[in-house]
């Protein structure tokens, strides 16, 4: 294989109802700097059908291309059919990485498109790098359980893929007006050659707990000893109106629902403010909320990693701490409310 052949850096755009999520506009960030530091053109690939006025964001958030395959055939997303349009411009245009979002959709386009090339596929990834010479991407993820940091490398195969989850990167802040290349493919392709149907949508009516677009998230650990003690992270997250996050071990001994936990297994938040109440910090853990604008840790074992990564610790028993916060910011509040009557 002739690396020579590739070059330029891809990102997957997910669609959904018209909109562009936020991941693939954070992975344009992640691919803005990549591209830049290889010197090459970062590209946004669009499958849908009527999405071409996409382009005009994808181009704002970072891209100098974008590929569009507009077709009523993509209207919904089908593993067969987004895979065959992807191998089908990563064969043309021979890309050197294409980064995908971790989500339902682009994990399992991007495990299919990678099996089907073939070439390697970095799952999860938290941190990205290239190496400015040889283009080598360095896509990195918590391995062994949380225990260490891998980097993953791809020396034998391209394109390079990775998949990046939610939160984990940064858009860039838009360039409106901001214009570049629209380069529209198709594909012979007809119904009748792909295997699954969509006979039906049915959106999901239930309530999901998001804690991904909290702004204050309260988070708590084992070391809280048992379900009854974690209610200290209830009662300090309903004072502040902020929701409640865990950890990993937290959530499988059963003490809160697995969308409430934090971490490469769980979610990736970066709210305004995290605190951490009897979380120790494993890497599994940090990769899901190092990005939090304030992170303050409470534990009584003052070597816990969690201290390396916060940016106020206090070493002490969360049974006696927490309840002087959560007394102390009811009476803050209550100031504040009585203030803003008195403004009013």
């Amino acid at each position: 294989m002739d690396f020579k052949d590739y070059q330029g850096v891809w990102v997957f755009i997910e669609e959904k109802d018209g909109e562009i999520p936020s991941v693939s506009l954070e992975l344009l960030g992640a691919g803005r700097k990549l591209a830049d530091k290889r010197g090459v053109e970062l590209a946004g690939i669009l499958i849908g059908e009527n999405i071409k006025p996409l382009a005009q964001t994808v181009f704002e958030y970072g891209a100098d291309t974008v590929y569009i395959y507009d077709q009523p055939i993509f209207k919904h997303y089908r593993t067969e059919s987004f895979m065959k349009a992807l191998l089908d411009c990563s064969n043309k245009h021979k890309p050197e990485i294409i980064l995908f979002g971790a989500t339902s959709t682009g994990k399992d386009l991007a495990s299919a498109v990678a099996t089907d090339l073939p070439t390697g596929l970095t799952a999860d990834t938290t941190e990205l790098d290239v190496e400015e010479e040889t283009g080598l991407l360095l896509a990195s993820r918590p391995a062994f359980g949380g225990n260490i940091m891998a980097t993953i490398l791809c020396k034998k195969y391209r394109p390079q893929m990775a998949t990046v989850r939610a939160k984990v990167m940064k858009a860039l802040p838009p360039q409106l007006g901001r214009s570049g290349k629209i380069i529209e493919e198709s594909i012979s392709l007809q119904e009748e050659d792909i295997r699954t149907k969509v006979l039906e949508i049915v959106k999901e009516t239930t309530k999901k707990v998001r804690i991904d677009e909290a702004d204050i998230i309260v988070a708590g650990g084992k070391g809280l000893g048992s379900p009854e003690g974690f209610q200290l992270v209830h009662e300090l997250a309903n004072t502040l109106g902020g929701a409640v996050g865990a950890s990993r071990d937290v959530v499988e001994a059963g003490w809160i629902e697995h969308p409430h936990q934090v971490g490469q297994t769980g979610v990736t938040v970066t709210p305004k403010i995290y605190i951490a109440i009897g979380i120790s910090g494993a890497i599994q853990h940090i990769v899901g909320m190092k990005n939090s604008g304030l992170i303050i840790a409470i534990n009584k074992d003052s070597e816990a990693p969690i201290f390396d990564a916060c940016h106020y610790g206090i070493v002490g028993d969360a049974f006696e701490i927490v309840p002087i916060l959560i007394e102390q910011f009811k009476k803050a509040l209550t100031r504040e409310e009585v203030s803003h009557v008195r403004e009013v």
